[in-house]
């Protein structure tokens, strides 16, 4: 896991789960039991944000931690709504750190970018916190490639660095392959990569006619709208169907075979669907089958966009 590969004496799993759900769709004796699906599983990386679900999932997931925190590692995120100012940053912070019941983080992301306010006093304010030894690890989630270097000159002015990315990746959302993945190779930067199944739209549940995310929520019906992805999507199923794999096994599969993917990011409304995707781990995503599903998507071009030259 690039520099990150163990943790406070923990070695960080190969999936993380994502825990937006806890408090939310999932109950929290239904939180509770994905999280011990997990740990059964050897997953021990948890990601949650100070702005889901109210506070609930920290607090859930504070307290599923509690009699295993040395072997586990706690991720969370701040400024995703109040913006980016040193204020903002301690005062989520200090919340996020109550609910979860925790002295240290292991890993505190900026949620997002502001462009309102300077880097300088955003970057001043995880370094305090860095400094205090109240988080271990500092990433970035939702930057661009840009973003995410002029972050890290100004983290380098303060002698500490962004250690993690946090980017949307799936087969049918590959942007990060163009400019975020190479540099993460170059720069030595872990990438947790988030929605590996498309919000559902790659496990085929919508061409079975279930609901979920793309039909309850505007932003995730245009997200993954264009024809070209529910082709995608049809011939995918078709694809795991084929080979008697899970489809989301093999697309958390597939996400996570990317050289600069450090782990994919899961996440479940209950353990029946989280099954699916921790059965990932036992898929044999070989270089032959990884590109008989990348054939399958539209591949974006290059940064310089000069593919015909290849």
């Amino acid at each position: 896991m690039s520099d990150l590969q163990t943790i406070s004496g923990a070695r960080v799993s190969p999936l993380c789960y994502g825990c937006m759900q806890f408090g939310g769709t999932a109950s929290k004796s239904a939180s509770a039991a994905m999280f011990d699906l997990c740990r059964s599983a050897e997953v021990n990386f948890f990601d949650t944000a100070h702005t889901y679900t109210d506070g609930l999932s920290e607090t859930f997931l504070g307290e599923f931690v509690q009699h295993d925190r040395e072997q586990i590692v706690v991720a969370t995120k701040a400024a995703y709504t109040g913006g980016s100012s040193a204020e903002n940053i301690a005062r989520q912070f200090d919340e996020s750190r109550a609910r979860l019941k925790l002295d240290v983080v292991d890993i505190l992301y900026l949620h997002r970018w502001d462009p309102e306010v300077a880097l300088e006093e955003t970057m001043e304010a995880v370094a305090k916190l860095q400094a205090a030894g109240s988080i271990r690890y500092i990433g970035v989630s939702n930057f661009a490639a840009w973003q995410v270097m002029k972050a890290q000159a100004v983290a380098a002015s303060m002698d500490m660095r962004i250690d993690i990315i946090q980017p949307m990746y799936s087969l049918v959302k590959r942007r990060a392959e163009v400019e975020l993945f190479p540099m993460a190779r170059a720069e030595r930067i872990a990438v947790a990569a988030y929605s590996p199944l498309a919000a559902g739209l790659l496990t085929g549940k919508y061409q079975r006619g279930r609901e979920g995310r793309l039909s309850t929520d505007a932003r995730y019906a245009k997200r993954y709208g264009q024809a070209w992805m529910q082709d995608t999507a049809t011939a995918f199923s078709a694809l795991a169907s084929e080979l008697g794999v899970e489809p989301a096994a093999l697309a958390v599969a597939w996400a996570a075979r990317h050289p600069a993917v450090t782990c994919p990011i899961i996440s479940a409304r209950d353990e029946r669907q989280l099954e699916g995707s921790l059965a990932a781990i036992s898929v044999d995503m070989d270089a032959d089958l990884y590109d008989r599903i990348e054939a399958l998507s539209v591949r974006p071009a290059p940064a310089t966009d000069r593919s015909e030259e290849a």
